[in-house]
């Protein structure tokens, strides 16, 4: 049963800077909005260059001369581990917000918020353990060694699918590596990042060590990135943004790391577990409303079991319960922004247009005030077509076929994205070999997405710079140095002697 909770208002929103909630220097506000009903939920203060300004101060000056970077490993650690216990005793209340703030089922935001607070703890226990040097010895006379030091001040702008999952998957490692931090969340989903600003603030960690400042990326994020005092800014969202962001980012020489578009590829042959395959696909492209970078969009069906597989994808989509996100039977929930709902819709009318057949369902009318698009396949599709190449970010599945395995890979490669892929053959040789040749960051075979944290996260090509998770992120958030000891007499040139 649908709960009445939705209309329920949230508290107002301010920055948190310094250690303090505080209101926008320029006194402007934002509203954010439910996408189940499109009622307003609260009043964000807008952060702008100002703002920006006063929390890189705090932090730069919480990194120099405060107490974080160089206080004993443990003592650091307990404070983050003092966040992840916090964050615990929250997660009911940041499933609750993250629903109603991003249309997300609550029965999926109740999963990906009991990540989060798995991401201190494990960034805790990474540092303890593999945050380590190398040592070179160089006969009699030297030995060189690598320290691992943090960057300084770490500028994070997080999107707004699984905002608190994401937040925290950046702001962990980033502060457990001694950083400071100013996060820029995304304006469409504010509230989780305050309550994550409030947990903080809760595990009293020395001011300025922690800031968030809310607003448009325009603004606020524009002005973070080409700020001269932050070193780094690590980046999830859109691939043109991501661009831009790296062409800010240079004049000043900030190091970026850059989770971008995707467009995936699952390819299932006819000799795959036909069950399996079927869930897996169905999961990865509704799941999240189908509004993930990982999302296997592209579905590549091996001729000889295209028109079973479609048959029973379209009986399986036709089931898929749109509805209420607070309703824990719900599956598919409303989009996030009536702005990306209208982009969504704009590609149905694409997919027409370019020759497609779309399969999706009415909106029942009680639910017609939300963002909602059903689940839709698109068949008939050609590799070249728009809703083929064109990251769509909805709960919108494109069906083609190959041949033989040189096609698979042919088609699976030729887009300008390369985030995931998904291969699903009982032939292992096989699985591995085309697991090889896709040209994207992460490969699952007969396996849906399910993330190892102690595995490097990130994409190719268009789908982004860099790599995050496990401790391929130490390479990101510190800076390696290196000390060279004589040890014995080493000869020196004598000039002017």
């Amino acid at each position: 049963m649908a709960t009445t909770l939705q209309h329920i208002t949230q508290p107002d929103i301010s920055l948190y800077i310094n250690g303090e909630f505080v209101q926008s220097e320029a006194g402007e506000t934002f509203e954010n909005f439910n996408p189940f009903t499109n009622e307003k939920i609260n009043v964000v203060q807008e952060g702008r260059k100002e703002d920006i300004d006063k929390a890189v101060a705090a932090a730069r000056e919480a990194f120099d001369n405060g107490p974080w970077r160089t206080m004993k490993l443990k003592e650091r650690m307990a404070y983050i581990y003092k966040i992840a216990d916090l964050i615990d005793e929250e997660v009911e209340n940041i499933a609750y917000l993250e629903s109603l703030d991003t249309g997300l089922p609550i029965k999926q935001t109740r999963n990906m918020v009991s990540r989060a607070s798995e991401n201190f703890r494990f960034y805790a226990r990474m540092v303890e353990s593999r945050l380590v040097g190398d040592a070179y010895q160089v006969d009699d006379q030297f030995i060189n060694y690598t320290i691992n030091v943090p960057a300084g001040v770490a500028g994070l702008i997080t999107p707004w699918n699984a905002p608190f999952m994401l937040e925290t998957w950046k702001v962990a490692p980033a502060l457990a590596t001694g950083n400071t931090v100013v996060l820029k969340p995304a304006e469409f989903s504010p509230l989780s990042a305050n309550l994550l600003a409030q947990v903080i603030d809760k595990a009293d960690l020395p001011k300025g060590v922690f800031n968030v400042v809310h607003g448009y990326g325009e603004t606020a994020g524009d002005a973070l990135v080409k700020h001269p005092d932050v070193q780094l800014i690590s980046f999830t969202g859109e691939t043109t943004t991501g661009s831009t962001i790296i062409k800010n980012a240079a004049d000043t020489l900030k190091e970026t790391s850059m989770e971008l578009g995707g467009k995936s590829p699952i390819i299932v042959f006819d000799d795959a577990n036909f069950d399996r395959a079927l869930d897996a696909c169905i999961w990865g492209i509704f799941s999240f409303n189908g509004e993930r970078c990982t999302a296997n969009s592209r579905l590549f069906l091996q001729e000889g079991i295209k028109d079973r597989f479609i048959e029973a994808l379209k009986k399986r989509v036709q089931n898929v319960k749109i509805g209420d996100p607070l309703d824990k039977t719900t599956e598919v929930g409303p989009l996030i922004h009536t702005e990306h709902y209208n982009k969504v819709v704009s590609y149905l009318q694409i997919a027409k247009d370019e020759g497609a057949e779309v399969i999706t369902r009415e909106i029942p009318d009680e639910f017609k005030r939300g963002n909602f698009v059903a689940p839709t396949m698109i068949i008939n599709v050609e590799n070249s077509m728009r809703v083929a190449q064109e990251e769509i970010f909805g709960p919108v599945l494109t069906v083609m076929t190959f041949k033989d395995e040189a096609e698979a890979i042919k088609l699976a490669n030729d887009i300008d994205y390369g985030l995931a892929g998904y291969v699903w053959t009982n032939d292992m040789k096989r699985g591995h070999r085309v697991a090889h040749q896709i040209e994207a960051g992460m490969l699952w075979v007969n396996a849906q997405n399910v993330r190892d944290l102690r595995t490097p996260f990130g994409g190719s090509k268009s789908s982004g710079i860099g790599r995050e998770g496990g401790h391929y992120g130490f390479d990101f958030y510190t800076e390696k140095r290196i000390i060279h000891v004589a040890i014995g007499e080493n000869p020196i040139p004598q000039f002017g002697k």
